[in-house]
Formats: C-alpha cells, structure tokens, sequence
C-alpha cells in the first residue's frame, strides 16, 4: 500500500484526487484538514505517515497580491519543515502553475515554492516533482474562482449571461486527467524539479462560451445528449452536467403519446454517442444499483410502476431523493462522481429502461459501488 496525504484535500483539485485515490487498491489515503498549517504537531504527524505529498494548497485570490505570495511560500516553508523536523522524505508533488511565466506575484509564489521544494530534496536525497499545470477545469469548480469554464457552466445553468473579458486562446486540463497523471507520478516515482503537465484540450473563450451555449440549448433545455466528437467535448459535457441544480432539474418530463394502439415515448435522443441500452423489471421492495461512474453519461427512464432513484455526490452527505412514475414518463440522468440507486416502491413490477454512453467493458468498467 502507499501511503497518500493531499494538502488541500477539501479544495478543487483535491477533493477530485481524494476521490480518485478512494477507488485505487493499492492506495491508502491519510486525511488532512487544512487546521493542520496552524498546528505543527498536526502537520508533523501528518508528514510522518506519509509515503507521498501531494502539495495542493494555496491562495488563488485576494484584493493584496503581497498576501497571496507570502501565504503560498509560507505554507511550502511548513511542510518542509515539518518534514525535516520529523526526518521523513515522502515523495513530494507540487502544483504549480503555467503562470510562473507570468509576471504576478501568483506565479512568483508558484515559482518559488518549486525552487524551494526541489532544495529540499536534493538537501535530503529526497524525490521531488514540481507539476508545470495549465488551467484545470471540471465538475464542481467554484464559479469566478476556478477558472472561466466553471464560471461559464455555472450562469448557464442558473439564468445569468456569461460575459468573455478577453478572448484569449487558453490550455485546459481536465481534473480527471490531472488526477490520473497525479496517481501515475505516485506510482512510478518520477521525480523531476520541472513536469510540464499537458493539457487535455485548447480553446478561444468565444470557442468554450458557444459549446456550452449549445449544451444549454440541447441538453438543458431539451433533454438532447449534444454532439460529443472528442474526448475533450465529452469533459465539457460532463463538467456542464456538474452545475446543473439536479434537485430542481430532475425528473425531466417526457412527452407522452397515446392512440387507440397505446404509447408512445421518446427517451433519448442522440446526436452522436450511439452507447448501450437495457431494460429491466424490478420486483416491489427491491434496490438496484449503489454505485457511481466518473466518465459515463447514465439515463433512468421508468416506464411502468413506481421507483424513487437517490443519489449522492461522492465525499458529501446530501441526499437526492425523485419519484417517477410510468403514468408520467420522465428521466432522470446520473452526473458523474454521484453514486445512485433505483427502487422499486410500487405494489407491482417496475419496468425501466436504462441508456449509457459507451458499451460495458469488464477490463475497464467505470463503476464503483458505494452506498447512497
């Protein structure tokens, strides 16, 4: 087992590696709260279970860019400290920044941490990684904080006009991928003083606003799975999906059409992604499913009986609750990261129809069971 502790865990980026870490064998994860910077007993008995760091926390804003800078060093100058005093050397990973190109005190601080953790390795014969990182975006984000994407996904969403300052081409990385070379670096021990992470896609931010614009469209306003031509265009899709209020949002109505033969009812309709679909009948007082995806696009549609689906953001406490019922034709879609469950609550079968967007691939499920 390696031993990981995340600074930063409740943050962004460290929330989504938390997780990912959740679903790996091999991995054990050593909690950190961010209370541990004011305690220094805390942080040396944080460093001193550790086989890897991930250093992630850091000030992204403030009104006084001095503050930022002397925020940022000063928590680097801890963990080295505390490890030194602790005489440990676990494998260390630092986030730093594309922006240490820049001329800001942001990326002055990003610099340096760097400059000083790889001093502390070579001084300690220690391993160092200091991970060059572009614009991460992703589900979850925190709007006018994170980055544009999550400022863009979330005024769709919530009834506000998206406005583009500067339209720049930008280097996004998706925090799934960032995660996953994270986990990668763990692993294989590379150790580098400089590791350029690259970014899963480019765009213009005119580029980005007009492919949410059109999942607004199409997918929030319609129900309508959008075109997903790439890999890149699925990431933005699921990042959309992560802002959408799914307890206001969800069940989404489907139109019913009935003649003197019966009904009819439409329940996905798809501009590329072919995927799986299934059917299934449940028995009364029965639970299927208690699992999550962190790729795949998932839709419940039930078209006979009665079923509450729940579901729970992975990491969180709150409880979705929805009742569907055949009589009234309706979907609810799984974002990913939210593990969920169907019950059957009526007094006969269910009956439910079940899409996914790729085919099921035992080498390379996606699917890990966690109670809701």
């Amino acid at each position: 087992m390696i031993k990981v502790g995340i600074t930063g865990q409740p943050g962004f980026m460290g929330t989504h590696l938390f997780n990912l870490l959740g679903t790996q064998k091999d991995i054990e994860r050593i909690p950190f709260k961010d209370e541990f910077f004011a305690d220094e007993a805390l942080l040396r008995d944080f460093v001193r279970q550790c086989d890897a760091v991930v250093h992630l926390a850091a000030m992204n804003r403030h009104p006084d860019p001095q503050v930022i800078y002397d925020t940022n060093v000063r928590l680097v100058k801890q963990l080295i400290a505390a490890m030194e005093a602790e005489k440990v050397t676990p494998h260390v990973l630092f986030s730093s920044s594309t922006q240490e190109e820049r001329d800001n005190l942001y990326g002055a601080s990003k610099r340096e941490g760097r400059r000083l953790f790889a001093e502390w390795a070579k001084r300690n014969n220690a391993k160092f990684t200091g991970c060059v990182i572009p614009n991460v975006f992703g589900p979850h984000g925190r709007p006018n904080y994170n980055s544009v994407v999550a400022t863009f996904c979330h005024r769709l969403t919530h009834g506000e006009t998206p406005e583009i300052q500067v339209d720049g081409s930008i280097k996004l990385i998706y925090v799934g991928d960032l995660c996953e070379e994270f986990l990668r670096i763990i692993r294989t021990g590379e150790a580098a003083d400089m590791h350029p992470i690259a970014p899963s896609g480019e765009r213009r931010v005119s580029e980005l606003l007009a492919e949410f614009e059109n999942f607004k469209t199409k997918y929030f306003e319609q129900g309508v799975i959008p075109e997903l031509a790439t890999p890149f265009d699925l990431r933005l899709f699921n990042t959309f999906r992560g802002y959408i209020d799914q307890a206001s949002f969800f069940p989404f109505k489907l139109k019913k059409n009935s003649d003197p033969r019966g009904d009819f009812v439409e329940i996905a309709r798809l501009e590329s992604m072919g995927g799986q679909v299934s059917f299934s009948t449940t028995r009364p007082g029965i639970t299927r499913g208690n699992h999550y995806h962190t790729r795949k696009i998932e839709r419940f549609a039930v078209i006979k009986g009665q079923a509450r689906i729940e579901m729970r953001r992975i990491g969180t406490d709150e409880k979705l609750s929805f009742e569907l019922d055949g009589e009234t034709p309706a979907f609810v879609d799984m974002p990913i990261w939210y593990t969920h469950n169907i019950t059957n609550i009526g007094k006969e079968d269910l009956y439910t129809i079940f899409w996914i967007n790729e085919l099921y691939d035992p080498a390379d499920p996606d699917t890990f069971f966690e109670e809701v």
